[in-house]
């Protein structure tokens, strides 16, 4: 037969103290003199004493739950975004309540009202790409951090890659290689993330006094993309040494048709990618280099970040978060296998 629960009232007993006295020592109250502290702490671990988590909400006004709603029906970017939130809250002791609103305003409203009816303290909106998005939080009785993919409110807060200064890492990195006529292949100009990844690409040319190699060519975010943009690319402008690449599948697509033409990867031309996707990037023969944005970092400081908005200590803005150049063999100076 199992045994009875501890209760509260069982720790009181045992440490000799009032219910009251007892509550306030293992909430961590400073109002109970450490001896006494010490005594219940005690009884409680000798009791294998577990608090009551909605009587403790009821006490302190919150319930220990957080809300994770994304709209990444995918998972591509999301789900770092939200392993490296969910690491953060449980080392915080958060329950964390997942809602997928599948890119859809309607099914996102209905999981938002489900959130709120179970009285969560927070919430975190993972976006599906860097885009800007209308904000949840207007008129929200709790506060919102949004991840990846920024709130349009400026008075939200909000985590987000910096995409311009990575483009502008990736680019240095080709140009202390030896390589000067660099030419850009990335995904539809609709996406913030391909006109940030471009103007980072001009500043660093412009910085090193270097013109494009061409222009941008823009496309899908594929690797058909990849391999029809390099055909173009090695057809009109043959003395390109380097192409920058808005994401891994581009860049892989990129590589099998430089490859096919006779251009060897990368004695005669380097090429980068971007996202660190390890299932394109590790396994692209020679293995890309390539962005990674740290995603789960991301998550996990937009995570720190709703801890501090729910005790009252908001960072509104939109935060933009380092990324992390991973050089493999695309990119070895010329000459070098």
């Amino acid at each position: 037969m199992a045994s009875k629960r501890a209760t509260i009232n069982d720790v009181a007993s045992l440490a000799g103290v009032s219910i009251a006295t007892a509550s306030k020592a293992l909430n961590g109250r400073q109002d109970v003199r450490p001896a006494t502290r010490e005594r219940v702490l005690a009884a409680a671990a000798e009791l294998s004493f577990q608090p009551n988590a909605l009587a403790r909400g009821l006490l302190s006004g919150q319930t220990r739950t957080v809300g994770l709603l994304t709209s990444d029906s995918v998972g591509r970017f999301g789900i770092p975004v939200l392993l490296g939130a969910e690491d953060a809250f449980g080392a915080g002791e958060m329950a964390v309540l997942l809602c997928d609103a599948r890119g859809d305003a309607i099914r996102e409203q209905h999981h938002l009202r489900a959130l709120l009816s179970r009285r969560v303290d927070g919430l975190i909106v993972v976006g599906e790409s860097t885009n800007p998005r209308p904000p949840v939080s207007k008129d929200l009785p709790i506060p919102v951090v949004y991840a990846y993919g920024p709130s349009e409110d400026s008075d939200d807060v909000s985590f987000v890659p910096d995409d311009v200064g990575a483009a502008a890492m990736a680019v240095n990195h080709l140009l202390a290689m030896g390589r000067r006529r660099i030419a850009h292949v990335t995904g539809p100009t609709h996406y913030k993330a391909a006109r940030d990844r471009e103007e980072g690409l001009r500043s660093a040319l412009s910085e090193a006094g270097l013109a494009q190699a061409g222009q941008t060519l823009s496309g899908a975010w594929s690797q058909r993309w990849g391999r029809h943009a390099a055909e173009m690319l090695l057809m009109a402008e043959p003395e390109i040494d380097a192409v920058f690449c808005g994401s891994d599948q581009i860049a892989a697509g990129f590589v099998e048709a430089a490859r096919e033409r006779g251009r060897r990867v990368p004695d005669d031309i380097a090429v980068v990618g971007y996202d660190n996707w390890e299932v394109l990037s590790t396994e692209t023969r020679p293995a890309l280099t390539t962005v990674d944005m740290n995603l789960e970092l991301l998550g996990r400081t937009a995570a720190q970040h709703l801890f501090a908005a729910i005790d009252g200590k908001a960072t509104p803005g939109v935060h933009k978060m380092p990324c992390q150049l991973v050089i493999r063999d695309s990119t070895s100076p010329p000459g070098i296998s």
